[in-house]
């Protein structure tokens, strides 16, 4: 078994808080490893360490800063293959979609080489008689990003490369599930030229996060997780004056239109509900057919489709499509939730309950599952299941769909497919989330655009990646300048007197 560590001041340091969790293969549901779970004590020694690396980090000029971007995306690209085992041995995915786990994470590093453009700031000449005005971006000082399970090197690169880039230093606490990539990941960085404590790795549980929410010397955090999460830490985080960004749950709905390709649709509609065993914030989970007619075609394009997914173990390489859930409380709870459904009405059509595969029956295997007939009143339906279960609700009208979109808590993600323009262009000019895809079912804006959702998905103004992640790392220093005499007349040889 591996004893697993914190990452401090550039070296692997052992916990000594006494307390630890354990990390598990989800495929067999052996304990692989431990990771020490931080005291309060530990993360403030890490928060003021990483204080004083910042001030020389800081004082290094973007473009430097920026090289060691670009030494990192290189060393990414060099550990690739490695990378995606460690995010497929912890987490369940399969090895494709660990490295793609791992390439929407490098996008991001390579949007932040270009960093010293978007840390420009403005100049105004003029701006009254002989006054000058610039604004400068300063990075706040020591910032937290508390990264989940289910995305083991994506969102940890998404929070680390801006604040890093910026001329922060951070102190990344991922999920104690899945802890080894970010552990790899800090290696990498020191290798590619990041300084000592810029960036410490603290393993932990609530402790660990109220400690950094607590922490005076931290100025931002950045959080992804479960709903009642992110509105807990962004409460508490802005309560102590930080700047905080909290991403949260999603029920994300795909609206078929009667014109729409329904083969497409059908394909488009596996792959975003049962692609990572449903454990992504952006999966489609409600299926919602325009009309009877498309609704009984849906069911007819997608049952042989899922009957043919193959579930197993992320060492069979490209022979399974998706693996087990991360955990076997969440097997219990996505268990649960389907027998829910059964009992509140829906039509089970496909049950993934009781998944065994030979030789890793320990493992926390969900078949894939299908509903019809839902309804909203239905937990299915309510509850964010993060599991490989599409449910698919019935809409007469194009007007119904939408509003049954609109009208739910969550706003992360959407996707139409139709065929007609105009249908389209109303649909994304209205709906109320924050990422919509047309024909395009997974909407992930690519890396030098910008993440993030709306209503209860989100808390904080600003998004993830791009532009607004320079925006949340820095602060804006405005500068109006004036001087009154100098001596471009020439010079004086003279002592002048004392006024």
């Amino acid at each position: 078994m591996q004893e697993l560590s914190h990452y401090i001041d550039g070296a692997h340091v052992k916990g000594g808080s006494g307390r630890f969790s354990d990390v598990l293969n989800p495929a067999t549901g052996e304990v692989t490893g431990r990771v020490p779970l931080a005291s309060v004590a530990e993360v403030n020694d890490a928060v003021a360490r990483a204080a004083e690396a910042q001030k020389g980090w800081a004082a290094t000029n973007p473009q430097r800063r920026a090289r060691v971007m670009m030494k990192f995306g290189a060393l990414i690209n060099e550990h690739m293959d490695e990378l995606a085992e460690l995010v497929s041995k912890e987490h369940g995915k399969t090895l494709p979609d660990g490295r793609g786990d791992v390439q929407r994470g490098l996008e991001v590093v390579e949007v932040c080489m270009g960093a010293p453009h978007m840390l420009k700031g403005e100049f105004t000449n003029d701006g009254g008689p002989g006054i000058d005005l610039y604004s400068m971006r300063q990075p706040l000082g020591v910032v937290a990003g508390i990264t989940p399970f289910n995305f083991p090197a994506m969102i940890p690169l998404w929070k680390m490369a801006p604040a890093l880039v910026a001329g922060n230093a951070m102190i990344l606490k991922p999920s104690e599930r899945c802890p080894s990539t970010s552990l790899r990941l800090a290696e990498l960085l020191k290798e590619a030229g990041l300084p000592d404590g810029v960036l410490q790795v603290v393993n932990g549980d609530k402790e660990a996060v109220d400690a950094l929410l607590d922490n005076e010397t931290v100025q931002a955090v950045g959080f992804v997780g479960s709903t009642p999460i992110a509105q807990y830490i962004y409460g508490r985080a802005t309560a102590n004056g930080k700047r905080a960004q909290c991403f949260g749950g999603a029920k994300n709905h795909m609206i078929i239109m009667p014109d729409a390709d329904m083969d497409k649709a059908a394909d488009a509609l596996v792959g975003a509900g049962f692609g990572a065993a449903g454990e992504r914030c952006m999966a489609i989970s409600v299926a919602v057919p325009v009309g009877q007619k498309t609704a009984d075609t849906l069911i007819e394009k997608l049952m042989p489709r899922i009957e043919k997914l193959k579930v197993g173990p992320y060492t069979s390489e490209d022979e399974v499509d998706y693996g087990p859930v991360i955990t076997a409380a969440a097997k219990a709870r996505i268990e649960g939730l389907i027998s829910s459904g059964v009992e509140q009405g829906a039509t089970l059509l496909k049950d993934g309950r009781g998944f065994s595969l030979q030789g890793y029956e320990d493992g926390f295997y969900v078949g894939p599952t299908l509903f019809d007939n839902v309804t909203p009143d239905m937990d299915i339906y309510k509850e964010e299941i993060f599991g490989p279960v599409l449910s698919q609700v019935r809409a007469e009208t194009y007007e119904e769909a939408l509003k049954l979109t609109m009208d739910n808590p969550y706003g992360n993600g959407t996707a139409i497919f139709t065929a007609d323009g105009d249908t389209a262009r109303d649909f994304a000019n209205r709906v109320n989330v924050g990422m919509v895809g047309i024909n395009f079912p997974i909407p992930v804006p690519l890396s030098y655009h910008t993440f993030g959702g709306w209503k209860k998905s989100a808390f904080g103004d600003l998004n993830q990646y791009g532009p607004d992640a320079f925006r949340f790392y820095t602060r804006t220093k405005t500068v109006t300048t004036r001087w009154f005499s100098g001596i471009k007349e020439g010079g004086e040889f003279n002592f002048k007197a004392m006024d």
